[in-house]
Parts: structure tokens; C-alpha cells; sequence
């Protein structure tokens, strides 16, 4: 359960997460997501998805999060709410922690997701190109 993923955006009013991410695993369950061979946990109780994110957010520029269309649409779509937050522009280097922490070979996103996979790659590319090969590295990354 994404819960620091919803933070960046309902970070005002926390009121309704837990029962968000009830919802979420009861949708998870009725689409058919067995409990018994899939382990579901809450993200904010793995504090190395924190971590982890912060240390891509040493690496990365700015403009390249800045340059994702979802981060655009998503400030126009949702004026009402102050997203100018550093945790709102960094969602894709959280969801990138998601994907590496785990070794993900297969990555379930919307189609509004896919460019945040794409600088994902990125920035596991550039985390690389500091660091040496920290992470597993696919060709598909």
C-alpha cells in the first residue's frame, strides 16, 4: 500500500488514507490478488522506500522532474490544492525506489505512468553512472 505516494498530494488533509488504502487492497482482493501468495504491506512501514528515494533525489536534476506531464497536468488538473511541494514533484523518484528496491521486473502502470518509468530508467542510469552498478541492471532499464 503506496501510502507516502498519497501524501504527496493529500499531505494537508490525511483524514481519509487509511480508509483509501483499505479500499485499494479490497479492489486488489476482488480483482483477484490472493493474500495467501502475495504479500501486501504498508510502503511507510519500510522506511529503506524513504531512504532510498531521498538518495535518487541527490542525483537528480530538477527540470528533469519538472519535465514530466503528469507533474504539468497534475498541477492545472488539481489547482485547488498547493502541489508545489518538493514531495509532489518528487513522486517519480519515490516510484522509482518502489520499482528498484524490489528488483521489479514487471512494472502494472496506467498509460499516465509510463513516463515516470521512462525517467526511472533515467535515473537509475545516472545513479549508476556516480555510484557503479548498485542496482540489478535490466536490459529493459
Amino acid at each position: 500500500m503506496a501510502d507516502w505516494h498519497a501524501l504527496t498530494s493529500e499531505y494537508a488533509d490525511t483524514s481519509g488514507l487509511t480508509d483509501y488504502a483499505f479500499d485499494n487492497v479490497a479492489d486488489w482482493i476482488a480483482a483477484g490478488i490472493d493474500p495467501e501468495r502475495s504479500t501486501i504491506f504498508i510502503q511507510s512501514l519500510v522506511p529503506e522506500h524513504a531512504e532510498l528515494s531521498l538518495l535518487l533525489s541527490m542525483v537528480v536534476p530538477i527540470p528533469w522532474l519538472e519535465r514530466v506531464p503528469t507533474y504539468k497536468e497534475q498541477r492545472e488538473q488539481l489547482s485547488e490544492k498547493d502541489l508545489s511541494t518538493l514531495g509532489f514533484l518528487g513522486y517519480p523518484l519515490l516510484q522509482t525506489a518502489d520499482v528498484v528496491i524490489y528488483d521489479a521486473r514487471f512494472v502494472p502502470v496506467g498509460e499516465d505512468q509510463v513516463p515516470h518509468l521512462e525517467l526511472s530508467r533515467e535515473v537509475v542510469r545516472r545513479f549508476h553512472n556516480f555510484y557503479g552498478q548498485v542496482f540489478v541492471n535490466r536490459s529493459r532499464c
